[in-house]
């Protein structure tokens, strides 16, 4: 397994955290979207380290490789996001998905955080699999809280109960 660090995000990260995410979802899947289109990542201080979130970059030899949001919703939930992983340091061989959410999962359940939910779009079928394989099970659109912030682009969704 390579050498991986999981950090906390720092004000110092926001250009490489948006020069990890953006050509995923837009080179990788075909997502046409932007930077401005996604102002959580302009102010993820405020957006994703308030309350009980937090926000996590994935380090490899000095340079982010991945990101993972858990942003609070209010009454001991969360939502997970931004979880993105470079192509080069994808799989189980390098388990950096895995470190990611292992640290969040430890931060939640420190944080007293009961349920984590995820919106993802029906193209990361890859993402689906690994969050399955890691507790996460399939709700309704209409299971979500009131307050789980949807993205345009969230076709599928999933509740993890923190335990």
């Amino acid at each position: 397994m390579a050498d991986i660090e999981i950090r906390t995000f720092t004000s110092d990260d926001a250009d490489a955290v948006l020069s990890v995410i953006l050509p995923i979802q837009r080179e990788e899947f075909g997502i046409d979207i932007t930077a401005d289109a996604q102002p959580d990542l302009r102010v993820i201080p405020d957006f994703y380290q308030s309350g009980k979130g937090q926000f996590w970059v994935a380090v490899k030899d000095g340079a982010i490789v991945g990101t993972v949001g858990l942003k609070d919703i209010g009454n001991n939930q969360a939502a997970l996001r931004k979880m993105f992983v470079s192509a080069e340091v994808r799989g189980r061989e390098h388990g950096v998905a895995a470190l990611l959410l292992d640290r969040l999962i430890a931060h939640a359940r420190d944080a007293g955080i009961t349920d984590i939910f995820l919106g993802t779009t029906d193209k990361f079928v890859a993402a689906h699999r690994f969050y399955e394989k890691n507790g996460f099970s399939e709700i309704a659109k209409s299971a979500l809280p009131r307050s789980f912030p949807l993205m345009a682009v969230d076709s599928k969704f999933y509740r993890y109960k923190v335990g």
